[in-house]
């Protein structure tokens, strides 16, 4: 609002001065939103490590049976974030988002009645992981791409900060759920905390700026909105479809699902599935390890913001490269660092790991962003699903090395090869900008 005042002097009184009370753009109540929704969505993919022993020793499953539920959940969350970019183009995002959110209700809540393994598969793996799909990292892109023009790197890190680290603050507060009460206590926890985002996501949450009458923030004078892209011909899925095959003619598109892929498998696939299981083979309490990748997911916060302010700064397939390479080096000795108690060692692995968490995603959006324009959010959300598509992978077979061998070593120490792989592979792809061959 601006509001006019007077001053007056011996001779009359002076030129009227305008003064404004400054406002929050709108962009940043709909990026608080979206920030919200994203970590309440974290509950809910916080659940499957604190729950792979409590299902294990209630029902007598196998570690592997258990993390083929988890495999069908990480990989339903990646190939569902194209399509779901493509509905929010045609419905909204708020349409898509709430709808998400009742979803994940519905499946995690029914998870109390289940008698047998394929229901968990069915529920936890595949509504569940509909549900989370529809609010994956596809939807920071979409948010981002639309609200805002300026601190676009740094609006991408905020928020996929808030996602990862809220799914494991979350951590320690299922894990002891399941081990007060059981694990039906952590299922209804997840549940009405999806209930929980609904309401403000109706309320707040703007498709674009248009619907709210203004411009993206740092829109220079004179911005004109850009023309929605059509899904009139074969709907979402043939928008989706269309824009994968455009792009996986090109190097940098497998490049990127490429280092993705194994980004995914070194985090969610690997960590945030078999962390507190591994730890808790050597006599770490359940409780314990949940609280240590808490730490992590604070960590996190930090690592990802920064990351989100260097990418708006250095060249992005550098930071890549440097993000997996260390990523890989802690992987490399986190088997000797277990112990039945919490200490110094373990924790600056803690500190390292969590500061690496997902500070992949900045850059890799904007690489996505740079090589692809305006189809970029689709773009992104085909090459998240190679991310959960190693994931899945990952998550599987480490259960199974776990059943097979009795440990997780061999895990890790693949896990941190395919991280320098993906250095490699980052620093491969292209400098040239959408436009311009490849």
């Amino acid at each position: 609002m601006t509001s006019v005042t007077s001053e007056m002097t011996a001779t009359g009184p002076l030129a009227p001065i305008p003064t404004t009370r400054p406002r929050i753009h709108r962009a940043w109540i709909v990026a608080a939103v979206a920030f919200l929704a994203l970590v309440g969505a974290a509950s809910f993919r916080a659940a499957p490590s604190v729950l792979i022993e409590p299902l294990h020793e209630d029902f007598g499953w196998s570690r592997a049976t258990i993390s083929a539920a988890v495999s069908v959940n990480l990989a339903l969350y990646g190939l569902t974030a194209p399509f779901a970019a493509a509905l929010m183009e045609r419905f909204g995002m708020r349409a898509v988002v709430s709808s998400a959110l009742v979803l994940v209700a519905t499946g995690s809540g029914l998870t109390v009645f289940m008698t047998a393994g394929w229901q968990l598969v069915l529920l936890w793996g595949v509504l569940v992981g509909l549900g989370t799909g529809s609010m994956a990292l596809a939807f920071v892109a979409t948010v981002t791409d639309r609200w805002f023009v300026a601190r676009r790197g740094l609006v991408t890190g905020v928020l996929t900060a808030g996602g990862a680290a809220g799914q494991l603050v979350f951590l320690p507060v299922l894990a002891m759920l399941a081990e007060r009460y059981d694990w039906q206590a952590v299922s209804l926890t997840v549940t009405v905390a999806a209930l929980a985002v609904v309401p403000p996501v109706l309320l707040f949450l703007r498709n674009r700026p248009e619907d709210a009458g203004t411009t993206p923030y740092g829109a220079a004078p004179g911005y004109t909105p850009p023309v929605p892209a059509t899904t009139t011909r074969g709907g979402a899925a043939g928008r989706a479809v269309g824009v994968l095959l455009t792009a996986a003619r090109t190097r940098t598109f497998w490049l990127l699902a490429g280092t993705f892929a194994i980004c995914g498998a070194s985090t969610n696939g690997l960590i945030g599935t078999h962390f507190v299981p591994a730890a808790h083979d050597h006599g770490m309490p359940a409780t314990a390890a949940a609280s240590l990748l808490a730490v992590i997911g604070i960590f996190d916060m930090v690592g990802t913001i920064a990351s989100g302010w260097f990418t708006d700064r250095f060249d992005s397939r550098r930071l890549l490269g440097a993000y997996y390479l260390l990523r890989g080096i802690s992987l490399m000795f986190l088997p000797i660092l277990f112990a039945e108690s919490v200490h110094p060692p373990m924790l600056a692995f803690v500190i390292f790991y969590g500061l690496d968490w997902v500070a992949t995603v900045p850059p890799t959006v904007a690489l996505c962003r740079k090589h692809f324009g305006a189809d970029a959010p689709i773009v992104f959300g085909w090459v998240l699903a190679s991310h959960q598509i190693g994931a899945a992978a990952v998550a599987f077979l480490a259960g199974l090395v776990r059943d097979q061998f009795g440990g997780y070593d061999s895990a890790f120490y693949v896990a941190g090869a395919l991280c320098a792989l993906a250095a490699a592979l980052s620093l491969a792809i292209g400098r040239r900008a959408a436009g311009h061959a490849e």
